[in-house]
């Protein structure tokens, strides 16, 4: 796509898996090149006021740092956004993307994970509040997927390895 287009039904029927994740891809590369494309956010409003075509399901963490709209260089009615800290799936985001894939039309989902999460530190660190353990004992599995050397600290201390559970977790 040359030019910003906003999703149609058309455009969202006639897009593959392979061209949608392509253009999230080269979406990224837009935002990190600071290239991305001239929107008119009013206009994409007003177009998607009655209806959306998604072409993708994003799950990402709630970090206010990675807004996936602006580091995929997408626009209003294009992705489907859950977002959650730690960025794991339980059965109502599992839900929400069965929605957008079966019923809304979205051809894929990406999982976003993204470096020094909070919310991977605190899985790391046994972090305990009312609410958040809960939470957080969903990522516990990635942190005890991640291999370490001996000796390696395994704690948020260790950004390469909240890093690397990060990445397991995504996966």
């Amino acid at each position: 796509m040359d030019k910003y287009q906003t999703q149609t039904p058309e455009s969202q029927s006639q897009m593959t898996a392979t061209q949608a994740l392509t253009q999230v891809k080269e979406g990224n590369e837009r935002f990190v090149k600071q290239m991305g494309f001239d929107r008119d956010r009013q206009q994409e409003v007003k177009l998607t006021s009655t209806d959306q075509h998604p072409y993708a399901a994003i799950v990402s963490c709630i970090d206010s740092r990675i807004p996936t709209e602006l580091v995929f260089d997408q626009g209003i009615g294009d992705v489907f956004n859950a977002q959650i800290a730690g960025n794991f799936v339980n059965e109502d985001i599992l839900g929400s993307r069965e929605f957008a894939c079966k019923l809304a039309g979205s051809k894929l989902i990406v999982v976003m994970g993204h470096t020094s999460c909070g919310a991977v530190k605190g899985a790391c660190d046994g972090a305990k509040l009312v609410n958040l353990t809960q939470m957080l004992d969903k990522i516990k599995p990635a942190v005890d997927a991640t291999e370490t050397r001996p000796g390696e600290d395994r704690s948020s201390a260790n950004l390469q390895f909240v890093d690397r559970v990060a990445k397991q977790n995504v996966h």
